[in-house]
């Protein structure tokens, strides 16, 4: 399987990235890109969509926490909305 990644304007102040496929060390630069290319954008809110993401490995929760540290520095929000079944798992044995 591969990693889609959909980009939709919310509003003038809200991103939400869909993530559709694995979050893995195999596309981790792909998400990578994607990740830093909506945070340098202006919007105060950036929402990550995982409602269909297939699986999530440490490569993926890396890029999560990046996500989240840098957001939280820049003083902007960010918001897992829809974990699939791969991703609450995952966070929630790391108790995240």
């Amino acid at each position: 399987m591969q990693c889609l990644i959909q980009s939709t304007e919310v509003s003038s102040a809200h991103l939400c990235l869909k993530f559709e496929g694995e979050m893995s060390i195999y596309y981790a630069q792909q998400i990578k890109e994607a990740l830093l290319e909506a945070m340098a954008q202006p919007y105060a809110t950036l929402e990550l969509d995982l409602s269909d993401v297939t699986e999530l490995d440490t490569a993926g929760v890396q890029l999560l926490l990046l996500a989240q540290r840098e957001m939280n520095a820049a003083g902007r929000q960010l918001r897992m909305s829809q974990q699939s079944p791969a991703v609450a798992a995952v966070l929630g044995l790391l108790r995240l």
